[in-house]
C-alpha cells in the first residue's frame, strides 16, 4: 500500500510513522511521499532522514483551504506518487470536493480528541479546559464534514488532576504517535 503523508508543521506524526516503517511495524504499507503546504514545514526535513522523497507543492491562492490552482496542484501531486492512501498528519488545510472526489476512501486523518467531541481547532484545549476525565486521539476516514468521517480507530487518554495543558498534550501526541502507524498498518492488511 504506497502512502503519501500531507503535512503543515514539525512532522511528529509523520516521523511515527516513519520509524514504524523503519521498524517493520507498517505492515505491508510504504511511505512514497511527504508532501508539505509550506515550504519552512519541518516535516520536509523528514524526507532526506528517511529516504523518502519529499516535496513543498504551493497551495495557494488561499490560506486555510485546497482550492482552485492549489487543490490542482496537490491532486495531480497525489496522483503522481500512485497513492493508495493519503494521510493527513497535521496538515491545516480544509479540503474541497475536488481532492476529496479525487482520492474518496483514501484519505485518512488524525485528530486530539475522541470524536465526536471537541472537533475543529484546539481538540486538546476543548477538553482541558472543558474539565473531562477522559480524551484522547481518533483517527478518521476524511469526508466533506470536517472532523466527520469515519472513525478506523481510537485511543483514551486519561485527564489526571495533576495534568497541565502541556503535560496532557505530551501525554495525547504519544497516544497519536501508536495509534496512527498502527491503523496505517491494520488498513494495510486489508488491501
Amino acid at each position: 500500500m504506497r502512502v503519501v503523508i500531507l503535512g503543515s508543521g514539525r512532522g511528529s506524526n509523520a516521523a511515527a510513522i516513519l520509524e514504524a516503517q523503519h521498524a517493520g511495524r507498517l505492515g505491508r504499507a510504504r511511505v512514497v511521499q511527504i508532501i508539505a503546504d509550506k515550504p519552512e514545514a519541518k516535516i520536509l526535513e523528514l524526507g532526506a532522514r528517511f529516504g523518502v522523497p519529499a516535496a513543498f507543492v504551493d497551495p495557494a491562492p488561499f490560506k486555510t483551504k485546497l482550492e482552485g490552482e492549489g487543490e490542482a496542484r496537490f491532486i495531480a501531486a497525489v496522483r503522481d506518487a500512485n497513492a493508495d492512501l493519503v494521510v493527513l498528519a497535521g496538515f491545516m488545510r480544509v479540503l474541497k470536493p475536488g481532492f476529496l472526489n479525487a482520492f474518496a476512501g483514501k484519505i485518512i486523518n488524525l485528530h486530539p480528541s475522541l470524536l465526536p467531541s471537541f472537533p475543529g481547532l484546539d481538540g486538546i484545549g476543548q477538553a482541558f479546559r472543558r474539565g473531562v476525565k477522559i480524551t484522547g486521539c481518533t483517527v478518521h476516514g476524511v469526508t466533506a464534514e470536517v472532523d466527520g468521517g469515519p472513525i478506523l480507530n481510537q485511543m483514551a487518554v486519561r485527564i489526571e488532576p495533576f495534568d497541565t495543558l502541556e503535560s496532557l498534550a505530551e501525554k495525547i501526541h504519544a497516544a497519536e504517535h501508536a495509534l496512527l502507524p498502527a491503523v496505517i498498518a491494520g488498513l494495510s492488511e486489508r488491501v
